[in-house]
């Protein structure tokens, strides 16, 4: 935190562009803001699924969704303005991960809370320890492998833009002229400015067209202010509050899990330099990425906070917007940890209609889903890369839309493979770059001395 304070009294920039940048305040402000209505819905939502699935109820899911919102602002923390070797200091927003469902429903039936938290905890720092070693294991992780894992995160992503666009999962106007009158209003707004906008109105474009929705949808009934006359005006996150239990059963599902995303974690932090700073991530950031990754499941178990990793929506609103500024996403992390520490502002947040976050979601996911193709695309496409992208697609796309088809697994094979198309693209793409011989003649090209090693 001290770091945070000393570049803010002592910018060397104001540029949002700029990943060291920091623009004034008011600037920052509704930038930052931009990155917690993306991510806000989706990150509580995780905690209240699982907490509802196993019986969670009254004050208890209050503390659930008010852990997530703090650990998500710490984690943040950690990635934009590490301390020693944790964190990408680059502008991550973290949140609680959706790629955990599947595994954090199955443990918590099975061993409850306790168990999940206990598991949470190991599998963080499994995954802290997993980052110190990343760069040698970066071989494992070129761009055929980390461009497929973020086209892949762009694609699956898609239909969850159209599902918040028409009202959400069950809500019982699913689909409604009104919802989609008002996320295409969202969608339409955010592009005219981004396009034909200047100056903040271009930046800002994001929260300007959520905000619009907003007051649209009010008319329409679309708004229930209930939450935010029975939230609470202060509560501090009381740790270990549910326990915490450590069984191998719960374990080991998690520590697959952690590595499954570690890789995610390498291609969220791969689009966010190549969408918004046209460059290839370092070794350093990579490896920061992953143990801030880690730390934060770790800080998260132990204050009643599931799994956490970087967030993709995130990802894809720096490819759109290009602004790289770490401070902006900083103080939308500080309104995280505010909103977990004032339920009352979290209820504010919380009343955005889901069309209103569709309609801006589905131009940053479409982005996400382009700086999969940009990174593929840095070099010619051969026959070998093409089969790896292709069955990646085929494996990781396919049997997350068909999840029936391996209906008579076993069940911790489904539990790894049957919830997230990610998983499965990430894995096929890095055993078939292993086992796919690269082609003979882009090998030579690749070992030909450059200009400078012949002059030298």
């Amino acid at each position: 935190m001290s770091k945070l304070f000393d570049s803010i009294k002592n910018p060397k920039s104001t540029s949002k562009y700029d990943v060291n940048g920091v623009p004034p305040f008011k600037e920052a402000l509704p930038l930052g803001l931009q990155h917690v209505f993306a991510m806000f819905l989706s990150n509580i939502a995780v905690a209240m699924i699982v907490g509802g699935l196993i019986g969670i109820e009254g004050q208890d899911m209050v503390i659930l969704v008010q852990s997530a919102m703090v650990v998500a602002g710490v984690g943040t923390l950690m990635q934009t303005h590490p301390i020693g070797s944790t964190g990408a200091k680059l502008p991550v927003m973290m949140g609680t991960s959706f790629g955990f469902l599947p595994t954090n429903i199955i443990i918590a039936k099975n061993f409850g809370m306790p168990g999940l938290l206990g598991a949470t905890l190991v599998g963080g720092l499994f995954c802290a320890v997993l980052g110190c070693f990343l760069k040698p294991l970066r071989k494992f992780f070129p761009n055929i492998v980390t461009g497929t894992v973020v086209l892949t995160i762009g694609l699956s992503l898609l239909p969850t833009g159209i599902t918040s666009l028409a009202g959400g999962n069950g809500a019982p106007d699913f689909g409604s002229p009104k919802n989609w009158l008002v996320g295409l209003v969202v969608l339409f707004v955010v592009l005219a400015l981004n396009q034909f906008a200047k100056g903040f109105a271009k930046t800002s474009s994001i929260l300007i067209g959520m905000v619009v929705g907003y007051l649209i949808a009010l008319p329409l009934g679309m708004i229930d202010f209930t939450p935010i006359k029975e939230a609470g005006w202060f509560a501090i996150p009381k740790p270990f509050y549910f326990g915490m239990e450590f069984k191998a059963g719960a374990i080991i599902p998690m520590i697959i899990m952690f590595i499954v995303t570690a890789v995610e974690t390498v291609g969220d932090v791969s689009a966010i330099t190549i969408g918004g700073a046209g460059r290839e991530a370092t070794d350093k950031e990579l490896s920061g990425s992953v143990i801030a990754n880690g730390l934060g499941s770790v800080f998260a178990s132990i204050f009643n906070g599931l799994p956490t990793t970087s967030f993709s929506q995130n990802v894809g609103m720096v490819a759109f917007t290009k602004i790289m500024s770490r401070y902006v996403v900083a103080v939308g992390a500080v309104f995280l940890i505010l909103a977990g520490l004032i339920p009352k502002l979290g209820a504010v947040v919380a009343t955005i209609p889901q069309s209103v976050i569709g309609g801006a979601s589905l131009i940053i996911f479409s982005q996400i889903t382009l700086t999969g193709i940009d990174i593929l695309t840095q070099e010619p496409l051969t026959d070998r890369s093409k089969v790896i992208i292709g069955l990646s697609l085929v494996f990781g796309i396919g049997l997350s839309s068909v999840p029936a088809a391996m209906e008579h697994f076993p069940e911790v094979i489904k539990l790894i493979f049957g919830g997230s198309g990610i998983v499965i693209a990430c894995l096929v793409a890095i055993l078939l770059n292993i086992i796919i011989p690269e082609d003979k003649k882009q090998i030579e090209e690749d070992e030909k001395p450059t200009g400078e090693e012949v002059l030298s």
